[in-house]
């Protein structure tokens, strides 16, 4: 099978017989899970144990028991119930993707859990404690079991998943692939980190490289045989890339090869032992060139050339970071290392956007499976901790104490992770169809389809990087507050969730970025367009619900309706501000991008809603639940918009007014 799916086919014509040998997968996983559980501390045998040795084993199994738990019965909610992938899925052009059904679909899904519990979960807390170990320019030891579970995800076809079949691979819909990404993201993100940022430089590579480029280096890439990065950003630079030093100078005799020189820093993965190849994203100056980022171009330039030899570059150093242990990030060093022109001169910012899109998109990706995975860890912890009693009265009164879920101000956490993960994964699926439909035209030559899907795209994107990282990150927060003191205790695992989760609202573009990129770039360079389309569609959405014979439903429409409405006039407010003081765009900016996110959010609470509230009467308090949560989101989480609302209407000044030199009159001076 295309995908080695019969690993895990629950089909009726599977044969029964125990005697033949378990499938690749099965095999694979199977290795990996069992070197990841040799990685887990062993108590010596009959070593005397102490009451409170007792107790820590006993917390040590507990803790154990609660890793990764793929969420499918949530999944399959948001797949078919509200977002309807097996209706969209038929509605594309077999011609140009391969065809993906229903069946299709369960059983990536399926597979990917066993992958994900089994194999990657259990090696997450060892990729953080070990992580990664630089032995010199060109080695550096990855976590133990990541290589191993990276072998079997590569032979397996997994990266392979949602590329062209001309370059070897599968040719499925892109959607599929970033479903599948989520729950590797929630069970290990540092280690999907290695195979996600190579589907950036496929994906960059694919829109823009020559053919020659594209027969040489794709099939490896997509088969997972090497891994990509993208080099962007350096000593001097940080986000403002028009100061990019790094040059690129054409090899004599060598037409098309150029020698690039330079040094990069924060290279996610950028040297590693999983594959022996590394084919770097690399932005470098030509000859002449303009200043700014009017002069960047983009190289492909690989740890070794197709010869085997070594390329001239090297890692000088990884980061000690706060957290992403598993992943190294590193500071390569260029020094004359042969590369090949990626698209047009002078272009190559614009090129690489394709690359930042991806990671933008993957790093939303990263603020839901922070929120998922600090959650699971949360429901653990609140049903079984016991302390006081309810102030209503005891509701366990057979125990010691209640436990802390029955407290309103710890449910309030627990929604509130709860709204964040289901939430914003509805947000991301929309994405993904969108990305579907984008790929799509861009195999069939669509060129109008093109354009008008990757503005949508370009217009949501900023709200899922920007809005969900910071949810995902609060939400790993409280899952340290639900904890308590415990959560600040590494072995309860609570922390290195917020720890891995922190970047998030930094990388790819702060959150500052994201919201100047939407509010100044997308919004008021477009004329408004972009948010006069955006909230037509919100009304359309909410129109059929506005007269519903459901209370909560029709409540909840109107709601959606009347932010709609405010968020058109709050941009309004902003253009007709920034006409006389440009400064206004910065100074609403990050409070118009949370205000957009909470709309976004209620908006797709609200269809999860109404597709509870057609659900059959086999699952009643399943569906019971989905309406209890949405009412938590519009009375809990959507007013927050009051606050973002007085924040991008504040005075530009109240942040303009004090001098630099009297920010503080002891230091900084």
């Amino acid at each position: 099978a295309r995908l080695h799916y019969s690993a895990l086919s629950r089909s009726s014509s599977a044969s029964n017989d125990e005697t033949r040998s378990p499938p690749r997968l099965m095999r694979s996983a199977l290795r990996v899970s069992q070197r990841a559980h040799r990685l887990r501390p062993q108590s010596a045998p009959g070593a005397p144990a102490s009451v409170a040795e007792a107790a820590r084993g006993a917390l040590a199994a507990a803790v154990s028991s609660r890793a990764y738990h793929a969420p499918l019965r949530e999944m399959n909610f948001l797949l078919y119930d509200v977002h309807n992938f097996e209706g969209h899925y038929k509605g594309l052009n077999e011609e140009v993707l391969t065809p993906c059904d229903r069946e299709t679909v369960d059983m990536v899904v399926d597979a990917t859990k066993t992958m994900c519990e089994d194999v990657l979960a259990p090696l997450n807390e060892g990729g953080d404690r070990v992580g990664s170990v630089w032995k010199d320019p060109n080695t550096v030891v990855t976590a133990p079991g990541f290589k191993d579970a990276y072998k079997m995800y590569a032979e397996n076809g997994w990266q392979a998943l949602s590329f062209p079949e001309q370059y070897g691979g599968q040719g499925l819909p892109m959607s599929l692939a970033l479903v599948q990404s989520e729950m590797i993201a929630a069970a290990n993100w540092t280690w999907l980190m290695f195979p996600g940022l190579s589907k950036g430089a496929i994906n960059t590579i694919i829109a823009h490289g020559s053919e020659d480029l594209k027969d040489e280096w794709l099939p490896s890439l997509i088969s997972g045989e090497m891994t990509g990065t993208m080099c962007l950003t350096e000593p001097q630079c940080g986000s403002d890339l028009g100061q990019v030093t790094t040059k690129a100078v054409p090899i004599d005799g060598a037409e098309g090869e150029y020698s690039i020189s330079g040094t990069k820093i924060f290279i996610s993965c950028g040297e590693h032992d999983m594959t022996d190849n590394i084919v770097h994203c690399v932005l470098a100056r030509l000859p002449d060139a303009p200043a700014g980022t009017a002069g960047i171009s983009l190289f492909l330039v690989p740890k070794r050339l197709k010869t085997g030899e070594l390329n001239n570059l090297g890692t000088s150093r990884i980061e000690d970071k706060m957290g992403c242990h598993g992943s190294p990030t590193c500071q390569l060093e260029f020094e004359g290392a042969k590369g090949w022109l990626i698209g047009t001169p002078n272009r190559g910012l614009n090129h690489m956007f394709t690359f930042i899109n991806t990671s933008r998109l993957g790093t939303a990706v990263q603020g839901i499976a922070a929120a998922e995975l600090a959650f699971q860890n949360s429901l653990w912890y609140a049903k079984e901790r016991r302390s006081m009693r309810s102030l209503s009265g005891s509701k366990e009164p057979d125990q010691v104490a209640d436990a802390i879920i029955h407290q309103p101000s710890v449910r309030t956490m627990l929604l509130t992770q709860k709204a964040v993960a289901e939430g914003g994964r509805s947000m991301v699926y929309e994405c993904a169809k969108i990305a579907d439909l984008m790929q799509q035209a861009e195999y069939a030559g669509d060129d109008a389809a093109v354009k008008q899907h990757d503005g949508r795209l370009a217009f949501l994107t900023p709200i899922l990087k920007g809005f969900l990282t910071e949810v995902g990150k609060e939400a790993a927060d409280l899952g340290i507050q639900v904890y308590g003191g415990h959560g600040y205790i590494k072995d309860n695992k609570a922390e290195q969730v917020f720890r891995d989760v922190r970047i998030a609202s930094l990388w790819e573009g702060t959150t500052q970025i994201q919201a100047l990129d939407l509010l100044g770039r997308k919004i008021m360079l477009g004329k408004l367009k972009p948010i006069n389309e955006h909230a037509a569609g919100l009304r359309a959405q909410c129109t059929p619900y506005l007269t519903s014979s459901d209370s909560q439903l029709r409540s909840h429409a109107w709601s959606v309706l009347y932010h709609s409405l405010e968020w058109q006039y709050l941009t309004y407010r902003v253009a007709m501000r920034a006409a006389s003081d440009k400064e206004a765009i910065s100074s609403s900016s990050v409070d118009y991008l949370m205000y957009s996110g909470y709309v976004t959010l209620a908006a797709h609470w609200l269809e999860m809603e109404a597709a509870a509230s057609r659900g059959g009467p086999e699952e009643p308090d399943f569906y019971k639940a989905k309406r209890q949560t949405s009412e938590f989101v519009f009375e809990r989480l959507l007013p927050r918009t009051r606050a973002h609302k007085a924040g991008i209407l504040a005075s530009v000044q109240s942040a303009l007014d004090v001098s630099p030199d009297a920010f503080s009159f002891d230091h900084a001076r």
